[in-house]
């Protein structure tokens, strides 16, 4: 027989109960591999940390509240902009010294104010005083709606995962493209005329 080949004897001792396991210490079992994570926390030292997998936690922002305590956000929308002051509350949202019902008419505008709540299980639970200056109505509601969004996750800062996720966190950088000279509008050609 070759050196280099080995025979079924041989690979049932590798496989057999006789081989050596290494001996487990007390230090290694599963309980206290559980505990050394929290003694070296209690210590401050980085290595028993570092020894294990890659820990993923989420990191939870600060709550930001002025001394009346309130969140202040600003929100942007078009040529919107909105000063928001949240507070805990009954629902009452008044915008520039107007109920939302005087401010915005229209359903669809209040509905797009109260989405954040809606996706967060908070209607009715907080006060919103904004004032907003600029733009029209539309560009003003989706204004309010981006500063309830940031007061919002600066009071619990445990919600921006979820409104986060809806995308009310982002500026929409949607805005009307400037004229241009030689040009009726942003695009549009002046009329043509044959003769």
């Amino acid at each position: 027989m070759m050196a280099g080949k080995k025979s079924l004897s041989d690979l049932g001792e590798l496989t057999s109960p006789k081989a050596e396991t290494p001996a487990i210490s007390e230090a290694e079992t599963p309980a206290a591999a559980a505990e050394a994570p929290a003694e070296a926390a209690a210590t401050g030292d980085d290595q028993g940390a570092s020894t294990q997998g890659p820990q993923i936690e989420a990191v939870l922002r600060e709550q930001q509240l002025d001394k009346y305590g309130r969140a202040y956000a600003t929100g942007r929308r078009k040529d919107a902009v909105a000063r928001v002051w949240l507070k805990p509350g009954s629902g009452k949202i008044v915008i520039n010294g107007r109920e939302q019902d005087v401010y915005f008419a229209r359903p669809t505008l209040r509905l797009i104010i109260n989405q954040v709540f809606d996706v967060t299980d908070r209607r009715g639970q907080y006060d919103v005083e904004a004032t907003v200056k600029g733009g029209g109505l539309s560009g003003q509601a989706g204004a309010v709606r981006h500063g309830i969004s940031t007061a919002l996750t600066r009071f619990e800062p445990a919600l921006r995962i979820a409104v986060k996720r809806e995308g009310f966190l982002t500026r929409d950088p949607r805005v009307v493209e400037r004229k241009k000279y030689g040009r009726a509008k942003a695009r549009r050609s002046f009329q043509f005329s044959k003769r």
